[in-house]
């Protein structure tokens, strides 16, 4: 039997079966490396893709070739090296292998103050980005006329940024001289004081009105400024009736940025409005994946799965993986499941949440959240009892009061009824080795975060 003929038939009938972009993620990626006594082994770039196809798609796949082989198939799923299926296979976005640098392109990006690294190839997608990404891209093919102005916008690290200088990238690709224009919105709002102070007016629009494609990051931050916004109005219509591609990001969308004129928020919304939402957990395990691969580092399937259960923001993810590099460089020590715990029971506030408030929790404040969340009285949780419906939610709050308050594991043993740092300590270890393979735990972690931080 031809597998590689085979193999094409069952790609074909799943991309039928599936969204586009769990086709893209899942499958587009892998490959039929064996046939052999009704026993199909299949081929996949990484442990979370073995996982994820397992877990949600055998029945699937077992029923797709049980049909093109009429026969009762069993799968067995293996990790083949990245480079293997790279020769068979052009894969989606999420794995993708990096694009050859061009050197040249790479030099006029960063001169433009864009990163040549953030590309769409290397952007994890998944159902809280996926409108994001198709939106990108398709501006990407087709500036100008796509969506005009794309607006996104959502919290710190969900790759708002990412997905805009990705454009720009692409662009650059095919016209190095086009006319780019990136700037983040405070640094709009002092070039105009600049030329004002200066008398460089007219060289100012002449560089922000001429642009072919004008990106901008945090617009929100020139609301309420009046003459900012007289300005970046008058440049927004000039770049718009050239044709020129806008592209702006915020953390909230039009509607709701207090003080931002109406003529303005009428052109911004104009155009394509797309929440970018926070990652969720199969999401991040790619990110960390993705991450840690640029990085060369060898990370346990286990072990990143912690790292994606306990970091909610992508920026916290990459800063984590650095701290990591140093560790195992400093320690000569390999990474390990142990050594990811302790790294993330070391961390103190703001554990990577993604739109955290700046406004204060007290402890008390945690305790009563999470006995309200569980219907569980504040004096049962530090009463004596360790029955498993109290003694889970008396751990959670452990994990809580270190990774979002920052306590101490004697402050946090004080809030309990006086318990020792030992037995606090494994709570916050509990929690954190769970949070992996635990879906409820999570749910009921996220669930308490949205009400604190609300």
């Amino acid at each position: 039997m031809d597998l590689q003929k085979l193999w094409k038939s069952v790609l074909a009938e799943l991309e039928l079966s599936v969204t586009k972009m769990v086709y893209q993620t899942h499958f587009a990626q892998a490959q039929l490396v064996r046939l052999q006594e009704n026993v199909a082994t299949i081929g996949v770039a990484n442990p979370l893709m073995r996982t994820l196809i397992e877990t949600r798609y055998y029945s699937l796949v077992k029923s797709i070739l049980d049909h093109h082989t009429k026969s009762d198939i069993s799968l067995v799923f293996v990790v083949v090296p990245k480079k293997e299926i790279l020769e068979t296979r052009d894969i989606g976005p999420l794995f993708a292998n990096q694009p050859q640098s061009n050197t040249n392109a790479d030099t006029i990006a960063r001169q433009l103050h864009i990163r040549p690294e953030s590309t769409f190839e290397n952007f994890a997608v998944s159902t809280s980005n996926q409108m994001a990404y198709a939106a990108t891209t398709a501006v990407a093919k087709a500036p100008g006329t796509a969506y005009n102005p794309l607006f996104l916008y959502g919290g710190v690290g969900v790759g708002k940024t990412h997905l805009m200088h990705a454009i720009a990238n692409v662009l650059l690709g095919k016209k190095s001289s086009m006319r780019i224009v990136y700037c983040m919105g405070e640094d709009f709002t002092n070039e105009i004081i600049d030329a004002i102070q200066t008398k460089s007016a007219r060289q100012f629009r002449q560089k922000y009105r001429n642009a072919e494609l004008f990106l901008v990051d945090d617009i929100q931050f020139i609301a309420g400024k009046q003459a900012i916004q007289e300005e970046f109005f008058h440049t927004f219509n000039a770049v718009h009736r050239e044709g020129g591609q806008i592209i702006l990001t915020s953390d909230r969308p039009p509607s709701e940025i207090a003080r931002l004129e109406d003529r303005l928020r009428s052109r911004f919304e104009g155009g394509l409005t797309v929440d970018v939402a926070p990652p969720d957990f199969e999401l991040r395990a790619a990110i960390v994946n993705i991450k840690s691969n640029a990085m060369g580092l060898v990370i346990p399937n286990d072990a990143s799965q912690m790292i994606a259960a306990n970091l909610t923001d992508t920026r916290a993810i990459e800063g984590f993986l650095k701290r990591l590099t140093t560790e195992i460089a400093t320690k000569k020590t390999p990474i390990s499941p142990e050594l990811v715990s302790s790294l993330l029971g070391a961390k103190a506030q703001n554990n990577g949440v993604i739109g955290k408030s700046t406004k204060h929790i007290s402890p008390q404040v945690l305790l009563e959240a999470v006995g309200l969340h569980f219907g569980i009285k504040t004096t049962q949780l530090k009463g004596p009892k360790r029955n498993r419906p109290i003694a889970r939610p008396r751990q959670l709050i452990m994990y809580l009061c270190k990774t979002e308050l920052g306590l101490t594991l004697e402050d946090i043993g004080g809030l309990l009824g006086g318990r020792d740092h030992t037995t606090i300590m494994y709570g916050i270890e509990t929690i954190t080795h769970e949070l992996s393979t635990n879906v409820r735990l999570r749910e009921d972690i996220e669930g308490i975060k949205q009400k604190l931080w609300a």
